[in-house]
């Protein structure tokens, strides 16, 4: 047996935490001359209570309205002026924020992402703004989409049966609508401390003054106590669940199948055979189930595989999913393509090549790798690895364990996906033929 070799990117790494808990993590790299700033907090949809579905991403569209000494609409002002970019972002596990700026603009990222930690401008105008903003944000990209939804939020109710993994990520109108001023400071107040977050900064600075610059805007952050997150375990299935509904603006069957697998924190070991496997059965035209269902048998049009219902394997915890989803030529039956996935993992189980999966370990490696090229990218790695894995380090090590994965490992997981394990969700066409 041979493990492909895959070097770690060698990246000076600094970690810190401040008196408030912040946890700070500097990578220095001159190589060009832009600076990543990034704040990750530990909180996503998964912490949404029940009866106020999609309040973390309308919480991140809230961080958006001001702050201290922030006005409206400033923080996008001062970044672009300073010929930078900016975003945010939801998951089911974290939020981020982040800036991406020439070096010069260093302290003005950590000036704007401190006076936000302090305290966003929550009022009822702003949040019957972003309310607004986000039911149309659904609209354009849920309700009015063909697949919208699919299948990151119509399946977890079919795979799950709690609230926080089941119900729907982007939100309900009645529950945005419901949203109160207090809500949104309550949940400020329980999942916004500094010691809920890490600030990442990656890029073209001296760590000595980013240091300084760190203690100078966000020591004197308010001192909370970090939230304690409950566990979201809930038992595997043990009998197939299957679910179908009629998409109207679709013109093209589809379907999800999705299994369980281990934590990608707590059981990473077991869980990385499934990231090779994700690769094995769809990455590239050579991959297991684009040769057979697309070139071959025709029996599908298009087929993605991957780990985690967002497709971030490093960046989730607890309960989640091995994916495959396809879409079919009109007419072709979704139980033949469930039956050619089962098929292929039957193959694999019985075990794999180890040229093949040499291939497919340097393939998903080179991905994270040229990830790690972006130096807003690499901050965001940074900022997640040390909040799920409690060493922002981590980052540069998941290629080399993917390289790791031995044969016999993939065909575990494959053996392990069986069709009484499975949650199935069929897209019946409604649209025009």
């Amino acid at each position: 047996m041979t493990v492909a070799t895959i070097p770690a990117p060698a990246f000076a790494i600094e970690r810190f935490k401040l008196g408030n808990g912040l946890r700070v993590v500097l990578a220095p790299d001159p190589g060009a001359p832009v600076v990543g700033v990034a704040v990750v907090y530990d909180v996503g949809m998964r912490s949404e209570p029940e009866g106020r579905t999609g309040f973390a991403h309308l919480f991140e569209h809230m961080m958006f309205q001001g702050s201290h000494n922030v006005g409206k609409a400033e923080h996008m002002r001062h970044v672009q002026s300073a010929g930078g970019t900016f975003n945010g972002s939801t998951h089911i596990d974290y939020t981020d924020y982040f800036n991406l700026l020439p070096s010069n603009g260093l302290e003005l990222a950590l000036f704007l992402e401190a006076d936000r930690m302090r305290g966003p401008a929550i009022t009822e105008e702003n949040l019957a703004n972003q309310v607004s903003v986000v039911k149309e944000e659904i609209r354009v990209n849920v309700l009015n989409r063909p697949y919208g939804g699919f299948p990151w939020i119509k399946l977890p109710p079919v795979m799950f049966d709690t609230f926080a993994n089941s119900h729907d990520g982007y939100g309900s109108f009645v529950d945005l609508d419901a949203a109160t001023v207090e809500d949104a400071q309550s949940f400020f107040n329980a999942y916004y401390p500094a010691s809920n977050a890490v600030l990442s900064v990656a890029g073209d600075f001296d760590p000595a003054q980013a240091r300084e610059l760190v203690e100078r805007h966000f020591g004197n952050v308010e001192a909370r106590t970090a939230p304690v997150h409950p566990s979201f375990a809930e038992p595997d299935l043990s009998a197939e669940r299957r679910v179908s509904y009629t998409d109207e603006r679709a013109t093209l069957p589809a379907v999800a199948v999705a299994w369980r697998v281990p934590d990608p924190v707590t059981e990473l070991d077991d869980f990385l055979a499934y990231v090779v496997l994700g690769e094995l059965l769809t990455d590239g035209d050579a991959s297991r189930l684009v040769e057979r269902l697309i070139h071959t048998d025709r029996t599908a049009t298009a087929v993605a595989a991957h780990t985690t219902f967002m497709a971030e394997p490093f960046a989730s915890r607890g309960p989640t999913v091995m994916l495959v989803q396809a879409f079919l030529p009109p007419g072709n039956a979704v139980d033949t393509v469930l039956g050619t996935i089962q098929e292929e993992l039957a193959r694999i189980a019985e075990g794999v090549d180890e040229a093949e999966l040499d291939r497919v370990k340097a393939r998903v490696a080179a991905q994270l790798l040229r990830g790690d090229d972006s130096v807003m990218g690499r901050s965001r790695r940074f900022a997640t690895a040390e909040i799920f894995h409690g060493d922002a380090a981590m980052s540069t090590r998941f290629p080399v364990l993917l390289g790791e994965v031995t044969a016999e490992a993939v065909a575990r997981a494959a053996a392990a996906l069986t069709p009484n394990r499975r949650a199935v969700l069929e897209v019946i066409p409604g649209g025009a033929q």
